[in-house]
């Protein structure tokens, strides 16, 4: 994605450039690179890591560092459809010891929210949610960070075919989910996506989420342990990041922010549904140098470019999406954002 002109930097967010994501995401690339014969060495040129540092398990890294590793990786394959065979070789032993602690989960729905309230361990470059957006559906979502949309089909498919393939791993090779929903354009390599997911695709839908059959949570799992869940828990506990009090409100604001927008939240409701004062949630917002206005915008802008880029809802449509009523004070907004209306934003997508 573009920069964006006038609001808040990613840059300038301290989370972008926290030491604090296990690197498996990288780990996984550089053993495809090595079975497709592509040397990954000049991936890390001028970072401060190398390919055998992130096979150390206690190895971190940021997320500026990953994002700019995964675009010269996808440059060098020169495969689009990379995420799909990163995601396809997914199982619970990838998944470490929140693979264990899923794995002797009491239901399969137990184990999808151990991997969800968990999923840091395991080096996510997406943030994670729960929903269930219809009657009996219960569904995987998640979000894009920093904005970062040029990297989003290839996270997106690296996500959800590897929580697919551990999930089949679970509890069979019958789960189907019921549909998977994408924000981007369809890829020509969509064959490769109704192979693996076997289900209904929508592309340039509102979110990015796997939905199935609620009932697929009822499941009982015959691995279930309740002190090896357990011990693996306090174990993937320890290791997640551990942000300031200040950091872990702003992620509040902005995950409750993500799913709301269309309802165009205030403060005043942002501070009772976190159980706080107004006061304060301005003070910890200013504690991790924000501004509540300021995430606010940051999120609208991003989820409009989202939605812009996908093509297939119009500008008044989009607008809608994200709390405006009047397509004009939209239109407004978007250029005092970005300093460009939304249909040439969508054109130089």
């Amino acid at each position: 994605m573009k920069s964006v002109a006038g609001i808040h930097n990613p840059a300038d967010d301290p989370r972008y450039t926290a030491v604090e994501i296990p690197p498996n995401v990288l780990l996984g690339l550089t053993l495809l690179a090595d079975r497709d014969g592509v040397d990954c060495t000049p991936w890390f040129a001028g970072l401060p890591l190398d390919r055998s540092q992130i096979a150390d398990p206690d190895a971190r890294i940021s997320y500026r560092q990953a994002a700019i590793v995964l675009r010269r990786a996808l440059l060098a394959v020169g495969d689009p459809a990379l995420g799909m065979r990163a995601g396809r070789d997914g199982n619970l032993g990838s998944f470490g010891l929140l693979g264990l602690a899923m794995m002797t989960s009491a239901t399969f729905g137990d184990a999808m929210r151990v991997g969800i309230e968990n999923h840091k361990v395991c080096g996510s470059l997406l943030d994670i949610g729960f929903d269930m957006p219809g009657p009996r559906e219960a569904a995987l979502v998640a979000w894009p960070r920093f904005g970062e949309h040029a990297l989003l089909p290839f996270l997106c498919e690296e996500l959800f075919a590897s929580c697919l393939a551990v999930a089949r791993e679970l509890v069979g090779p019958a789960l189907r989910p019921l549909r998977l929903e994408l924000t981007y354009p369809r890829p020509a390599y969509v064959r490769q996506y109704m192979d693996f997911f076997q289900c209904e695709l929508r592309f340039g839908a509102p979110a990015n989420q796997i939905v199935m059959d609620a009932r697929w949570l009822e499941v009982p799992l015959p691995g279930y342990n309740a002190r090896t869940r357990q011990q693996a828990l306090a174990i993937c506990t320890r290791e997640l990041p551990q942000g300031s009090s200040s950091d872990e409100v702003v992620m509040a604001v902005e995950q409750l922010l993500r799913s709301r927008l269309r309802e165009h939240p205030r403060l005043p409701e942002v501070a009772r549904s976190l159980n706080m004062s107004e006061r304060s949630l301005r003070r910890r917002l200013a504690e991790g140098g924000r501004v509540f206005r300021d995430i606010h915008d940051q999120l609208r802008a991003e989820r409009a470019m989202e939605l812009l880029y996908a093509g297939h809802l119009s500008v008044a449509e989009v607008g809608a999406e994200i709390g405006f009523a009047d397509p004009r004070e939209f239109r407004r907004a978007f250029k005092r954002w970005t300093g460009m209306p939304p249909r040439d934003a969508r054109r130089a997508a």
